[in-house]
């Protein structure tokens, strides 16, 4: 399990006391609206900003006698205000306060998620450019299939993590709302202008319409771009676990000097780190998957999404800035093997040139599903017994009445398979 603290910057955002600091600037502000309409005098709100405090164990001591959190905080509240603390909570829900408090924790969270995001696109950007060229087998089913390079696997990753960071940037951008419109959302007891002013403060956008809660469909949305993020960290994280095995070897995460994989197997190198990544995705989609869970909430609300959001909402956060951070680390110490990728393209005997072969034969005048069983007749012999396949075509009389030695020369030359790949980077580094 992560310790919360082992991401100190993030675990503030969700402490009792930043909770706590965000709850008593919403009342503060709504109080500063309120004076600048007139209804409350404008030196209480001076008096109030200056001497308002809280105690977090005055506020539990408070809450067991009462068993109502907002009013145990308001209540130790007042005990530091004096008799000015009339003035706070005017025409205010307790979810008027708490949503909105909480629109501001996310808006603090995102901006660190968002952080971390870019943060491994430019080391995918750095690694990328590395390896642009560098030949390897790609894989379907696990399978052997046609030429990549290492570069354009992590190209790909790039990209998709750009796109994960638009996402990110849509969903803080729905769950950011405030609400401060009273007991069931009709503003009956507290004008629009103070929803207004308190989230313009706040750097938040009002709730068009709300009940008594900003409807947890946003939050959802937002939880959910979450556990898209932590699926694709999971995709690479798969990707370097295959890379990592010993058949394959073609790249390892780090493994620090002292490090040991196993207590029985001196010479283990575990990909503890990725597997981790694949564990944390899990719990990814489970928040989600509760966030959901909390948009169907009885008539203009009850409370059962409180106590789901007080577990989700600190620990998806803190899983997924400590998930981006580890796979920020693990590619840029990712041990790469250019020499074992060089030998895994010629474990097949050129096998992976078959579809050329294939689209010549075809160009040439043959049907295709002939020409697919002539190639694949010399691929399968390579598979069971070895060989070349090159050299299967160049004794093959069959093969030799459509192909000269030329062509066959050409149909197996690696590079013209990355003839493209300047024009993928261009697409996708644009």
């Amino acid at each position: 399990m992560i310790d919360r603290y082992s991401r100190p910057r993030m675990a503030r955002i969700w402490s009792e006391h930043n909770r706590f600091q965000k709850w008593l600037e919403v009342e503060i502000l709504a109080a500063e609206a309120l004076a600048r309409m007139g209804e409350v005098p404008r030196s209480v709100v001076a008096r109030i900003r200056k001497r308002a405090r809280f105690d977090i164990e005055r506020i539990g001591e408070i809450e067991k006698e009462v068993r109502h959190e907002m009013i145990a905080f308001l209540s130790a509240v007042a005990e530091s205000v004096g008799d000015d603390a009339r003035y706070l909570h005017l025409g205010l829900t307790s979810s008027d306060v708490m949503d909105t408090a909480l629109a501001a924790q996310f808006k603090e969270a995102s901006a660190l998620l968002i952080e971390d995001v870019r943060d491994l696109m430019r080391v995918l950007k750095q690694i990328a450019f590395k390896y642009k060229k560098q030949a390897m087998i790609g894989r379907t089913h696990g399978v052997h299939a046609e030429p990549i390079t290492f570069g354009l696997k992590l190209a790909l990753w790039y990209e998709e993590t750009e796109r994960n960071l638009a996402r990110l940037e849509r969903a803080s951008e729905e769950v950011c709302v405030g609400k401060i419109s009273g007991a069931v959302g009709t503003f009956a007891q507290v004008s629009p202008r103070v929803e207004a002013y308190v989230c313009k403060k706040m750097g938040l956008k009002p709730e068009p319409v709300s009940n008594q809660v900003v409807q947890r469909d946003r939050h959802a949305l937002f939880f959910a771009t979450l556990a898209i993020i932590g699926s694709s960290l999971e995709k690479f994280a798969v990707e370097i676990r295959h890379l990592q095995r010993t058949e394959v070897r073609e790249a390892q995460e780090p493994f620090t000097e002292g490090q040991k994989g196993s207590s029985a197997m001196p010479h283990k190198r575990n990909p503890i780190l990725s597997e981790n990544v694949s564990g944390l995705a899990r719990l990814m989609r489970s928040y989600a998957a509760a966030a959901l869970e909390n948009i169907p909430l009885w008539h203009e609300r009850d409370i059962s999404h409180s106590s789901v959001e007080r577990v989700i909402a600190p620990d998806a956060t803190i899983v997924l800035d400590f998930m981006l951070a580890r796979m920020t680390y693990i590619l840029k110490n990712l041990s790469v093997y250019p020499e074992a990728m060089r030998r895994n393209l010629q474990r097949t005997g050129g096998a992976i040139f078959s579809e050329r072969v294939l689209l010549r034969l075809v160009d040439k005048g043959l049907a295709r599903d002939r020409a697919y069983r002539i190639v694949q007749r010399l691929a399968l012999r390579l598979g069971n017994d070895g060989g070349d396949l090159k050299q299967e075509l160049f004794k093959d009389t069959e093969i030799r009445r459509y192909l000269s030695t030329r062509e066959i020369e050409r149909l197996c030359d690696l590079d013209d398979y990355l003839k493209n790949v300047d024009y993928i980077f261009r697409r996708v580094f644009h």
